[in-house]
């Protein structure tokens, strides 16, 4: 009796468990970053699974999330319209998203299969950064369309994914590729987003997807509804993008800003392979390393087969030279959780970018170097691409004794230097020689007693 008893309560509190409340998010108290409900800080690391609702059944869905939560991945984003005749083409189990394309006749199958993966995803600690529809269905442009959306359909269909995802761990993303650059276009969007604040109650952060090297705010930064901008900076290599983080920085009202669509790893860079190649674990680094100390409050990784699934049975997009599993091990995707666990193993909520530490800073194109700081003195960390001597201002870190560490965003692996003067400015020359070796220099006060760069405790 007494075991049955012990059994029944374990089963109850295993079952409360199951209906706690997911996690939320929202915009910290300065506005520059993502944080929990209690204030906790989110650093946004996610990565473009645009294709996972659409063409994963369920065994290999849960194969893609457990491995981008293995790596430290809390934020998978995925489109429920697809974008590769999302309306036309059925998911793995041969289920459509509407009846006859329209938005006001979901068809329940498909939407189980969503359902699906959104818990996976749940029990796993991750985000879904969930876009109602790709572009293409609101402005046909270069896509597969059908345009089927109106304000009217837009609005219910938001409220209909606002409501069914009201209790689980989301952060709505729309746009998907496009630029809302007609008055009808932004008044479509406009209405989604209307509908999905009904819909959930405003339990749920918002933001907007543009094409590439366009922000959000450019449509929509004064709507009330935009919580934070994302980017796209494109497939491009030595794209300035610490220009565009730190214009969007500088805005006001003030709003977080990430780079939701960089350049993928093993893209043909600029679209064109043969020309150009494609790109590499050093240009994707290159890429979070910069939009992160510039000011975003997070990053989106990419690898250019995984986010569209591709297999040899499919059709390829753009050279795609691996199926999705094999490229799940790609190394710029592991090195990915490298800088989230730096970012996380310093004060976060107090980080500001400081380009004004580099001394005669002629760094330029792939070889800029980017410097950011805590505004309070305690820490500063300076990017460096390529391995080459540069001067640092040590004069805005607060304390008598400074302590440096060689950060190494290749391994995630921290080396100390054996000594570091207070004085108003240094000279430092990394660890190791070459064009694609970067590091990160570290420099804390000593007062601060961090542990190493990178040490955090995961969870």
């Amino acid at each position: 009796m007494r075991i049955s008893r012990v059994l029944s309560v374990v089963m109850l509190c295993a079952f409360c468990t199951s209906l706690s409340a997911a996690p939320k998010l929202k915009v910290s108290e300065n506005k520059r970053f993502l944080v929990y409900d209690d204030g906790k800080p989110f650093f946004y690391l996610g990565d473009t699974a645009w294709e996972l609702f659409h063409r994963l059944n369920r065994e290999h869905a849960v194969q893609y999330l457990q491995d981008r939560a293995a790596k430290r991945f809390n934020v998978i984003q995925a489109v429920v319209l697809a974008e590769f005749d999302g309306l036309t083409a059925p998911n793995a189990y041969g289920h459509l998203p509407l009846k006859n394309n329209d938005p006001l006749q979901p068809i329940e199958a498909y939407f189980e299969h969503v359902d699906f993966v959104v818990n996976e995803a749940e029990k796993l600690g991750l985000f879904v950064g969930m876009l109602p529809t790709w572009g293409d269905k609101i402005t046909k442009a270069w896509g597969v369309g059908p345009e089927i959306f109106t304000p009217e359909n837009a609005e219910k269909y938001g409220e209909f994914l606002g409501k069914r995802y009201r209790e689980k761990p989301i952060i709505w993303i729309i746009g998907g590729d496009r630029n809302p650059d007609k008055p009808e276009y932004q008044a479509i969007w406009r209405a989604m987003a209307k509908g999905l604040r009904k819909g959930d109650g405003g339990t749920h952060l918002i933001t907007y997807h543009p094409s590439g090297g366009r922000s959000s705010a450019e449509w929509f930064h004064a709507d009330e509804w935009l919580d934070f901008n994302m980017m796209q900076n494109g497939h491009d290599v030595n794209v300035p993008v610490w220009e565009r983080i730190g214009r969007e920085y500088q805005r006001t009202p003030i709003k977080p800003v990430l780079d939701g669509e960089p350049l993928y790893e093993d893209h043909p860079i600029a679209f064109k392979p043969k020309e150009r190649g494609f790109s590499d674990a050093a240009d994707i680094r290159k890429f979070a390393y910069w939009d992160v100390f510039s000011g975003a409050c997070g990053h989106t990784y990419g690898n250019h087969c995984v986010w569209q699934m591709f297999t040899p049975e499919r059709k390829p997009v753009n050279f795609p030279q691996f199926t999705w599993n094999i490229a799940l091990d790609r190394p710029g995707a592991t090195q990915m959780k490298y800088l989230r666990n730096l970012m996380e193993s310093r004060p976060y909520l107090t980080r500001i970018p400081d380009q004004s530490m580099i001394v005669n800073d002629i760094s330029a194109g792939g070889k800029k170097i980017i410097a950011t700081r805590d505004s309070e003195g305690k820490y500063a960390m300076v990017y460096v691409p390529a391995s080459r001597n540069f001067v640092v201002r040590l004069d805005k870190l607060v304390g008598a004794k400074l302590v440096g560490w060689w950060y190494n965003p290749r391994t995630g692996v921290a080396s100390k230097i054996d000594e570091v003067k207070k004085l108003h400015s240094i000279e430092f020359t990394p660890p190791d020689v070459g064009e694609n070796i970067d590091w990160v220099l570290v420099i804390d006060s000593a007062d601060a007693k961090f542990d190493a760069p990178g040490k955090v405790s995961i969870k």
